[in-house]
């Protein structure tokens, strides 16, 4: 991997500076840790976090030789009750944030940030007459049949949504897809005050 990606195209839209220069880090719904491990080669001492057993194995199994980068398996919101250790960014891409009650995550990701520290996350554009929980159907890894819920919002509710739950100098936009591609991708960035 050669970049810190936002969207799902390669090279398209912003890259790790989003997250100003963190000395920790934690990705909420990591999956194969590919971020998380380019952020932790960089110095950044990176904590990934991922629901799924499989995901968290495989990403072990690929990342083990990479320092400072800590895999753990677990729901978001769990782990930031349990967890004591604040961090300089809190991130997700196309991970747990799209994927759990924001009224419920939002506020503890603001207990776990350092003052002044980054909150970003991204997930596929919104159709804007969608808003709120939204059921998805399909087959899970063992190919039984599954409902997941999924928050669709878009970039003005997510900056309100943010800004409710104390935080500041909120960024929200949905970056259109490139040429001949159908999804943008929705980029929010949010800070604590000091």
């Amino acid at each position: 991997m050669t970049a810190f990606e936002w969207t799902q195209y390669e090279g398209h839209g912003p890259g790790a500076e989003l997250l100003g220069r963190p000395r920790t880090a934690l990705e909420l719904g990591a999956a194969e840790c590919r971020e998380a491990s380019w952020l932790a080669r960089r110095g950044v001492r990176v904590t990934a976090l991922d629901l799924s057993p499989v995901q968290v194995e495989r990403a072990r199994r690929w990342w083990k030789d990479v320092p400072g980068l800590t895999i753990e398996e677990g729901e978001a919101c769990s782990f930031l009750r349990t967890c004591d250790q604040t961090y300089d960014a809190i991130y997700s891409i196309w991970g747990a944030v799209w994927f759990t009650d924001p009224e419920e995550l939002l506020p503890l990701v603001a207990e776990r940030l350092s003052p002044e520290g980054v909150f970003a996350f991204s997930h596929g554009e919104t159709p804007q007459h969608l808003e709120g929980r939204r059921p998805m159907y399909g087959k899970g890894p063992d190919g039984r049949e599954m409902t997941v819920n999924r928050w669709c919002h878009p970039p003005e509710a997510w900056a309100r949504i943010a800004r409710a739950h104390g935080f500041q100098a909120v960024r929200a936009r949905c970056l259109p897809a490139p040429t001949g591609r159908a999804l943008g991708t929705i980029v929010v960035e949010a800070r604590l005050p000091a």
